[in-house]
């Protein structure tokens, strides 16, 4: 018996069976189903769900705005936030350019409370309207007979027109808790192919229901530029539809771990999609499907810099006093050049260059020192983004190399 003993002893101290590996049964689940159902999104340009908490004491301002993404580039800049290991050190980081050309108010919308939410009450639209925002409204511009909003124009021209309007106008003011702006873009000032101008509905905030009403009507075919909207150091959202990648498979959509080299048909699969009971496939099982051109929303993006247009020096810097404009040599891939105003914003954002995007105000009251931070600017690069960008400007690059045969004949 003491022999037996001792020798499970030794057996026990050679495989040391208190420390032997075993399978494990559980694991965090791969993906998301926050994100359900990952379907394409049914709008092309981002929808403004939710606008930021109206303040009566503030003046009247606009809370959203468009632009469209040109591509990114990087910044270095000096790090202002005291107690950080990164204070007073210089740090290079990644920033993308959206251009955002001036906006046009047609339109003004007011909204009543209801036991089921807000509902829209009148819409009073503009005299005159571009046929760029009338594209809007026809699926064939060139077989339609454009007769939209032609009554419009007619009853802002006719005295009993423009009293039904101002009664409009009274209502919202009385019935009214809400008041939004229709603002459409500028497909001309983009260069890019499209002609179709893209809608919103942009909420006023501040001051009472009658100064948003007459703030609404004072902008009404007038330009709106992103600079009365966003300033620098300030945070925004963001809101637009990413990238779309088709039909994928479930380890690039889900993450889900490869099956062994040698498994019968295919690796890239899920094992077992579920019990014998219940006899159907539940909806939280990883499956392929489409991946990407989903509805997104991203918070706190921090303005760099705010652009306005025709500054040739919109990426000069104190640090960098070169004469360079935003746009990189060779313009930004597949977008061109920078010709209208832009927002510089810290980071990167969805969606493939030219997409549309919406800018939001933030909805929160920033009080961490990473969002109340100064931005100290020292250079923003403008180099080449098609090949290895060894020159900033086209002067810089001149003078180190010579000129080129075209520029001597010009000569």
């Amino acid at each position: 018996k003491q022999w037996y003993q001792r020798r499970v002893a030794i057996t026990a101290g050679e495989f040391n069976f208190s420390k032997m590996s075993h399978r494990k049964f559980r694991a965090p689940r791969h993906g998301s189903l926050g994100f359900l159902p990952r379907k394409r999104c049914a709008r092309h340009r981002g929808k403004v769900k939710t606008f930021p908490k109206d303040d009566k004491t503030k003046p009247c301002h606009l809370t959203a705005f468009m632009g469209h993404k040109a591509g990114m580039t990087h910044i270095l800049r000096e790090v202002d936030r005291v107690g950080s290991r990164s204070h007073k050190k210089e740090v290079v980081e990644a920033v993308t350019i959206i251009e955002t050309p001036p906006m046009i108010a047609v339109g003004v919308v007011g909204y009543m409370e209801t036991p089921r939410g807000l509902r829209s009450f009148k819409t009073v639209f503009a005299q005159h309207i571009s046929d760029e925002c009338k594209r809007r409204f026809y699926k064939n511009w060139y077989r339609c007979k454009k007769k939209a909003h032609t009554r419009t124009g007619q009853k802002w021209a006719d005295e009993d027109g423009k009293k039904s309007i101002d009664a409009d106008f009274d209502k919202m003011t009385k019935y009214c808790v809400a008041i939004r702006v229709l603002c459409h873009t500028q497909p001309k000032l983009f260069k890019l192919q499209e002609k179709k101008a893209n809608i919103m509905e942009i909420q006023i905030n501040g001051g009472d229901i009658a100064q948003k009403v007459d703030f609404a009507k004072a902008m009404f075919e007038k330009p709106i530029n992103v600079k009365d909207l966003f300033s620098q150091n300030e945070m925004v959202d963001i809101i637009g539809v990413t990238r779309g990648h088709g039909y994928k498979g479930v380890t690039y959509r889900w993450g889900t771990k490869k099956l062994p080299r040698k498994t019968h048909k295919g690796l890239r699969k899920v094992a077992c999609i579920g019990a014998w009971h219940p006899s159907r496939v539940c909806f939280s099982v990883p499956r392929a499907g489409q991946f990407g051109y989903h509805h997104r929303t991203e918070v706190n993006k921090k303005v760099y810099r705010v652009g306005v247009k025709g500054d040739a020096k919109s990426a000069s810097t104190p640090f960098d006093l070169t004469d360079k404009p935003i746009t990189p040599m060779g313009g930004f891939h597949h977008y061109g050049q920078i010709n209208e105003d832009f927002l510089m914003l810290k980071g990167c954002v969805m969606g493939p260059r030219k997409r549309v995007l919406t800018l939001r105000k933030s909805l929160l009251v920033h009080t961490k020192r990473v969002a109340l931070e100064k931005i100290n600017l020292k250079f923003i690069d403008t180099a080449s983004k098609w090949g290895h960008g060894r020159f900033q400007t086209d002067g810089e690059k001149k003078a180190f190399q010579g000129l080129l045969k075209k520029d001597r004949e010009m000569e």
